[in-house]
């Protein structure tokens, strides 16, 4: 095992992409800042009277969809280019055990996307306090950095979480533009779809979809949806491992 999660990473850090990936991720930080620092000036602009109905949502949770896109990218080119080359065959040859290539595969994605998760989100949640300073800017900013710390983690967490289920996409799938649309439609179509359905439907599936689940993780004031702590964790770890199982399945029954 050790040999094989050695050559995962050999993979990943000897393809351009995956640096292409996580550069996009990094380019989140000063993206945070500029539209931090844009509704910083529209709020010192603003009368008093105005302030109370100003708007302005956590940068590092507006941008958390895009790291998550980002990672899942990433664990989608860990596994559909072998198929596209027929490296593939080469990959079955040297690990013979594919449930143990799949794991591997897991890991080093997991490692990966884990640690860019949490450097991005929290790097962004550290460079926006800076810039948002004391300004009690309604609803992102008005809580202490100690009581967002828990959601910072779990909205890291949530980014490795949306790599391993992208990952287990791409082994079903096979293909690098089919499963990187089924993560598009997970994370970006299916919540404004679910807002066009009645009460009380809409609030129960958004409770499940991955884009909420890590705010109801820490039970965060933000969550939309009731499920306790436990709950979201079930349904997090419920996402990973169908889509896991499906690719261990695949990828065991099917031909390189």
């Amino acid at each position: 095992m050790t040999d094989a999660l050695a050559s995962e990473w050999l993979k990943l850090r000897s393809v351009r992409s995956t640096w292409y990936v996580l550069g996009v991720v990094a380019v989140t930080v000063p993206l945070s800042a500029f539209l931090a620092k844009q509704g910083v000036d529209a709020w010192d602009g603003l009368p008093s009277a105005r302030r109370a109905g100003f708007q302005g949502q956590a940068m590092e949770q507006a941008l958390l969809p895009l790291v998550q896109l980002c990672t899942a990218v990433l664990a989608v080119l860990a596994i559909t280019p072998e198929y596209a080359t027929g490296m593939i065959r080469t990959s079955v040859t040297a690990v013979p055990c594919r449930g143990a290539l799949l794991a591997a595969k897991a890991a080093v994605v997991a490692a990966i996307s884990l640690t860019a998760g949490q450097v991005a989100v929290g790097a962004m949640f550290l460079v926006c306090r800076v810039i948002v300073g004391d300004r009690p800017i309604p609803p992102g900013y008005t809580t202490g950095v100690s009581e967002e710390i828990p959601l910072v983690l779990a909205s890291g967490l949530s980014v490795a979480a949306i790599a391993l289920v992208a990952l287990g996409l791409g082994t079903v799938m096979r293909s690098t533009a089919g499963a990187i649309v089924a993560v598009c439609v997970l994370l970006f179509v299916s919540p404004l779809a679910v807002n066009l359905l009645a009460d009380p439907w809409n609030d129960r599936i958004a409770s499940v979809l991955p884009s909420n689940l890590a705010a109801q993780l820490v039970d965060h004031p933000s969550a939309v949806g009731g499920l306790p702590p436990l709950g979201a964790l079930a349904v997090l770890l419920a996402y990973m491992i169908v889509a896991l199982g499906a690719g261990a399945v695949v990828l065991a029954r099917r031909d390189a």
